[in-house]
């Protein structure tokens, strides 16, 4: 884990911003500004040694960017998954003609098959925690007078573990436990699976409840069409029950699947299912056919990504009575989710199920307030999530959040102190290269009474002041004059730290960008905020 965040902590280019571009920008615009940052940098226009060193660095990075947003290929793969993608091997038999959709989904299993391969022999471990609770009492007393009793119904307990042997063999280990009113039981499996062209063979070995033979694989017939079956064989004492089940599964169309499912046991089925997902929503529909009951079920998520939440209805109406479920999912940090939901039916009568996720791991707790639809039950299952979360999410969450974000900025400080060392020096570098430009473009702006920059500071403010800090700022008026372009500044919604002549003065603190200047010898002064476009005169 440490690793990833190490990574994910680590400074990226932008080479868009390097040549103050915007993220639309054509093959003109990225040619006119490779050439007019060429005529700074290139090695040609300097002649002392000094200088010559500086000029280069500079102009190897305006090289890297100008080719990397000149390639269309390259431009995609930067666009989708950052710098990082150019320097993910494999990239050179992707297609060019692909989407940016494509080419993530192609980085991301690249991306993969180098982390399969450097952890080939670490275990990917799973599990989930279930504990009933009983709290019907609390608003169906059986004695008044008596306090309400909370008890733990039953409880639940699995976990597996998958162990790589080779990049195609696999073992998977997985348990169970199960308690309940006193008595419980469980069980213990162990698989091999082996990869295979386009599909999949598993063996399994089991025990707990009799001995269990099983055997299952699956295989892509088509880009649209996937199968799985196999059988199970459970030897007890009163002899051997067998179990066979496949599944079929057609993609309809772009974000839409329909599955075919049959299991012949002692619970035989039909199954029918359309899943249909995009980025907004996800609607599920499914018609069991068997034994003991017969129902169907439909369900709709609504996705609302940039609260990081999940809204969820679902309904179940069969021969076993009905069902209504609503709820939310909600994401609390990068591996972790919060869910909670409130079943409605009879006979189960009213449920209020929360759940854990944490990576791999889940807690659920099924809380069973009444055994019939009780209004007051309904109400307090619907409103105490909520008030829970907000007392949870302002005592706790947010502060350890916040903390977090600290940690996280002071590792990124040292893990990148070399990189923020060494852009400190380029930026002093391209600074010094410009002032040559820098003279140029101020006379001539002068002279036509245009945009003429007088002081621009990029860097930190002290709180409930107006005055930089000292430490966290620095001078950029030369490379603000030198943006300017027939009396016009224009720099696009990204880091100004980006920009040559710029470096970031404090990783993971809120920057501004004050430029104080004239526009027919008339004063202004603007701050900008470091993400923020600005467009001078405005």
């Amino acid at each position: 884990m440490a690793s990833d965040n190490e990574s994910d902590a680590e400074l990226d280019e932008n080479y868009y911003t390097f040549l103050n571009l915007p993220r639309d920008a054509t093959p003109e615009q990225i040619n006119t500004a490779y050439r007019k940052q060429s005529r700074i940098y290139h090695p040609d226009k300097h002649q002392d040694p000094e200088s010559k060193k500086k000029a280069e660095m500079m102009f190897n990075r305006t090289k890297r960017a100008y080719e990397v947003l000149s390639d269309p290929h390259q431009r995609a793969i930067y666009d989708s998954v950052g710098e990082k993608g150019l320097k993910t091997e494999g990239w050179e038999i992707v297609h060019r003609t692909r989407t940016p959709a494509e080419i993530r989904e192609e980085y991301e299993r690249l991306a993969q098959a180098a982390a399969e391969r450097r952890l080939q022999q670490r275990t990917n471990p799973r599990g989930n925690i279930t504990i009933n609770v009983n709290a019907t009492e609390i608003f169906t007393p059986y004695d008044e007078s008596d306090m309400p009793r909370v008890e733990i119904g039953s409880m639940s307990i699995a976990q597996s573990i998958e162990a790589p042997i080779t990049r195609k063999d696999m073992i998977i280990m997985s348990g169970n436990l199960y308690s309940s009113n006193g008595t419980g039981n469980g069980g213990f499996m162990i698989a091999g699976r082996r990869l295979l062209n386009k599909g999949f063979l598993e063996v399994c070995l089991g025990a707990g409840n009799g001995f269990l033979l099983g055997l299952k694989g699956g295989r892509t017939l088509t880009s649209k069409v996937t199968v799985n079956g196999g059988t199970n064989m459970n030897f007890q004492e009163n002899g051997v029950i067998p179990a066979v089940f496949s599944t079929l599964a057609v993609q309809l169309d772009k974000h839409t699947i329909g599955s075919l499912t049959l299991n012949a046991g002692p619970q035989s089925s039909m199954t029918t299912q359309i899943d249909h997902s995009n980025d907004q929503h996800t609607i599920s529909t499914s018609f069991v056919l068997g034994t003991p009951h017969i129902y169907f079920t439909m369900s709709y998520t609504r996705k609302m990504l940039d609260n990081e939440m999940k809204l969820k209805l679902a309904t179940k109406v069969g021969t076993f009575g009905f069902l209504g479920e609503y709820g939310v999912e909600k994401k609390v940090s990068k591996y972790s989710s919060l869910i909670a939901t409130v079943s409605i039916g009879v006979p189960s009568g009213v449920i209020l199920k929360l759940k854990i996720i944490r990576s791999n791991q889940s807690y659920v707790f099924p809380i069973h307030l009444s055994d019939e639809i009780v209004p007051a039950a309904v109400f307090y299952a619907s409103v105490t999530p909520i008030i829970a979360w907000f007392f949870v999410k302002k005592a706790i969450m947010d502060p350890m959040e916040a903390d977090r974000k600290n940690i996280e900025v002071e590792r990124s400080k040292r893990q990148n102190e070399q990189r923020l060392m060494a852009k400190k020096l380029e930026a002093m570098a391209a600074i010094h290269l410009m002032q040559s430009t820098y003279n140029r473009i101020l006379n001539e702006e002068q002279v036509r009474k245009g945009l003429v920059i007088k002081r621009a500071i990029y860097g930190c403010i002290i709180e409930d002041s107006t005055q930089f800090k000292p430490e966290a700022s620095h001078d950029v008026t030369i490379p603000i004059q030198c943006l300017v372009r027939d009396s016009v500044l224009q720099l696009y919604d990204s880091s100004k730290s980006d920009l040559p002549g710029f470096f970031d003065p404090s990783l993971g603190d809120d920057k501004i960008l004050r430029i104080e200047y004239t526009y027919n010898d008339v004063p202004k002064t603007v701050n900008v905020k470091d993400n923020e476009p600005v467009r001078l005169p405005g």
